[in-house]
């Protein structure tokens, strides 16, 4: 059986040797020293100048909305994970929908400003499959009409642009370590920002608004991750150069055998640097996505349509809304099989079959 993702895990006994600390120190959550120690690592690795380990990327988009303390309208993409537009939901403001690019798959910023009305907040664009967005543009919309921006960088870990992190883009920017992704802690996000204000906002928020053992300085939640999760994201940050190369060589593999299959693969943005998060695929009809997909299922060879529906025709708590490119690139993007532990004799494999159904 090939699953569409398998997350990647360290040697055992790695990992025990900063379980055998957390025993000793009897320190299990609230911020601890392997989660301090995880921040400065990824801090460093990352080259950013802030940064807030939290409990995961849904909780990430969450503070940052109550952070910047946002009202009203954001402007958003249909085609993201559900978390996106939940956290806008769940924050007490109203997605609007832009649509996307066909050719990145990301929000298409010319579109941007005709969405924009007396009650429009902010912007929430979503880096997909960690392809960044036209960050310079947004950010000169944002400008013009006083708007801060939040990049949904759940995909993005590593992903460098203009010779620097793409986190450094923004008032905010988050990503996910949940144990699907290319790098992860199990469970885990974290929050960038470049304002040292608004970092200790978020920290504070972080830490159920505490300042001190009685004061409060803050509305805040349970956002801290435990030392357990900690431990797993250091562990695996000293394999990640490793990390990158197999999934680089898988990727080129998929791109050699599937140069003349019936789909097209989205385009990069050429400042960026690839962080292979996921291998999509967008088929030429449906149709022929569709018969891949049961026939891969039949050779226990599975994939998923990242992300379908589109989020502005498929949730029950908001109004549904058709938009054109979002709704036909939806409707034929297949993620194929990407993870570590994949070898190339596999991805030969679903290759071959995914010829043999083009060519029957």
């Amino acid at each position: 059986m090939i699953p569409v993702t398998k997350p990647f895990l360290p040697p055992q006994e790695e990992y025990q040797k900063y379980l055998n600390g957390i025993w000793k120190r009897e320190w299990l959550t609230n911020m601890g020293p392997l989660a301090s120690e995880l921040e400065m690592e990824l801090k460093a690795y990352l080259n950013l100048k802030h940064l807030l380990y939290v409990t995961n990327g849904t909780i990430a988009l969450q503070m940052a909305i109550k952070a910047l303390e946002l009202k009203g309208e954001i402007i958003t993409t249909p085609f993201s994970f559900v978390a996106t537009t939940s956290s806008i939901v769940w924050e007490g403001c109203q997605p609007v929908f832009v649509d996307i690019e066909e050719d990145s798959l990301n929000i298409d910023a010319t579109k941007i400003e005709e969405a924009i009305t007396e009650k429009t907040s902010a912007i929430l664009a979503t880096h997909v499959y960690g392809n960044p967005c036209d960050v310079e543009k947004i950010q000169e919309i944002a400008g013009k009409h006083n708007l801060k921006v939040i990049y949904d960088g759940a995909h993005a870990f590593g992903v460098r642009i203009n010779d620097q992190s793409i986190f450094n883009y923004g008032d905010i920017s988050i990503c996910s370590l949940h144990a699907t992704k290319l790098y992860h802690s199990v469970e885990g996000g974290l929050l960038i920002t470049k304002d040292p204000v608004l970092l200790k906002k978020l920290a504070f928020i972080r830490n159920f608004g505490f300042n001190g053992p009685e004061n409060f300085a803050e509305l805040g939640i349970n956002g801290k991750n435990s030392e357990f999760h900690a431990a797993m994201g250091l562990v695996n940050l000293k394999y990640i150069q490793d990390i990158h190369e197999k999934r680089k060589v898988v990727t080129e593999r998929y791109n050699q055998n599937l140069s003349h299959f019936a789909a097209r693969r989205s385009i990069w943005n050429s400042m960026a640097t690839k962080n292979y998060a996921y291998y999509p695929l967008i088929f030429e009809d449906e149709d022929l996505m569709r018969k891949c997909i049961d026939f891969l299922n039949s050779h226990e060879i599975f994939t998923r349509r990242y992300f379908y529906p589109s989020l502005a025709n498929t949730l029950p708590y908001i109004s549904s809304k058709a938009f054109e490119v979002t709704d036909d690139i939806a409707k034929r993007v297949l993620c194929l099989p990407l993870f570590y532990d994949l070898t190339l004799e596999e991805v030969d494999l679903i290759c071959r079959l995914l010829l043999r159904i083009q060519n029957n």
